[in-house]
């Protein structure tokens, strides 16, 4: 592979500073090509779906801004993926949502059967991509009233928990089939808007529905179940039953993966600060990488300070290999394409920021009460030339250097998205 004289240039010049710190830039970088980020797919359509695209998003979730070009078909979304994934260096995952099923079949919620995936199966295995999976429990009329496994009808709430029950089966379909853990996360947007008189019976019925969904063992080399947790959402301000609370008892309790979503705790707190405590009692991890703006308004990941502390947090804690990294944020007043480009990157950025950092120098220092040593160390390393080593890994893995992917994005716009909007404006 052909790279640019400068990459390499500035390439070797920063190995060598790295270098002068124990700092291996080429074993960094080996580390860097293993960390798979789960990119969600409900970017590319507004979080529409396939199996009732005329139903109004429900449940919290709002998608502001009319880009022209969403994917409106199974094709069409695979096809801006695709495209995603040429621009993004190393080897992923893709995280679905039940209600993307590829079938031509009318089909339920709670009729879901590995079949209705099997085209986005044999897409991962062609593209060599693992998938994880999430049930819906949201846009749809059996949820329209805020409730779903903590409903009090105790048929609508069997409804979900047997649509919860074929979401683990799909996601240990996808397991087996790819040779790689599907993560099968549940999250339910339940609660009230105002403040509730009974909080502790909604709560009951969760956990009991819970422990029907996953009464079913399923091997864990297939499938890993995750809950999550929301302190509020649009319907739900004043009350919502799976809580953090709630998820992390829960999941503690029953061996589960508990779910951090960056946008889904009080303003001021982060979930970077978390992950010490949690990695110590919990068996894993899954990460919601998004960026919330006054709510969970899941805004494009940025390299902020929070991105770049929750990476920290999993270098220097050796949490890599216990957390799986998702994103999680929805966008459609810009290129959507685009969207999983910039909040892609920048994730897996900040880990090799992260792991730039001369992490055994810092905690010695800390250990000996020199903090300011920690704190000069600290901040000096944040003008070292990681974008070089960036630079240079991006050249290696093939996808283009710096906002070179930007040209490539506006190529497929002016090829692709834009007749998908004329199709729109026409059919209007």
């Amino acid at each position: 592979m052909s790279i640019q004289p400068s990459i390499e240039k500035g390439y070797a010049a920063a190995k060598e500073l790295y270098a002068a710190h124990g700092i291996d830039t080429d074993q960094v970088l080996k580390r860097l090509a293993d960390v798979k980020i789960s990119m969600h797919c409900w970017q590319g359509d507004d979080v529409r779906g396939f199996l009732f695209q005329d139903q109004e998003l429900s449940g919290g979730i709002q998608a502001t801004g009319n880009y022209p070009g969403a994917a409106r078909t199974p094709a069409e979304l695979r096809s801006d993926l695709e495209k995603a994934y040429s621009l993004i260096p190393g080897k992923h995952k893709l995280n679905l949502h039940a209600i993307y099923a590829d079938t031509n079949e009318k089909v339920d919620l709670d009729q879901l059967e590995p079949k209705h995936f099997a085209s986005w199966v044999e897409w991962a295995k062609a593209n060599g991509l693992g998938l994880d999976f999430n049930p819906t429990c949201f846009s749809h009329p059996k949820s329209e009233d805020g409730f779903t496994l903590s409903h009090p009808d105790p048929a609508i709430r069997q409804f979900w928990i047997d649509h919860c029950k074929a979401s683990r089966k799909i996601g240990a379909y996808f397991g087996e089939q790819l040779g790689q853990t599907c993560v099968t996360n549940v999250w339910v947007p339940d609660g009230y808007k105002d403040v509730p008189a009974d909080r502790m019976a909604p709560r009951q019925r969760l956990k009991a529905a819970l422990d029907e969904v996953f009464a079913e063992p399923l091997n864990p080399a297939h499938n890993l179940d995750a809950v999550e947790s929301k302190l509020f959402g649009i319907g739900s301000e004043a009350y919502v039953v799976g809580s953090h609370e709630f998820y992390m008892g829960y999941g503690l309790q029953n061996n589960k993966l508990i779910c951090l979503d960056a946008g889904h705790f009080h303003p001021t707190e982060t979930i970077s600060n978390k992950l010490s405590s949690l990695a110590l009692f919990a068996d894993g991890i899954l990460l919601h990488v998004s960026r919330p703006m006054r709510w969970d308004s899941d805004h494009v990941v940025t390299m902020d300070d929070e991105l770049l502390d929750i990476a920290r947090e999993l270098v220097r804690g050796d949490l890599l290999g216990k957390t799986h990294i998702g994103l999680d944020f929805f966008d459609a007043s810009i290129n959507r394409v685009a969207a999983w480009v910039i909040g892609t990157r920048n994730t897996i950025k900040a880990v090799l920021r992260a792991m730039l950092e001369p992490i055994e120098a810092l905690k010695a220092a800390e250990l000996e009460g020199d903090y300011t040593t920690r704190l000069a160390l600290t901040e000096e390393f944040k003008s070292y030339p990681f974008g070089a080593v960036w630079d240079y890994y991006c050249a290696t893995q093939g996808v283009p250097v710096r906002e070179a992917w930007l040209a490539e994005v506006k190529r497929y716009e002016a090829d692709v998205l834009s007749a998908r909007g004329q199709e729109a404006l026409s059919k209007a």
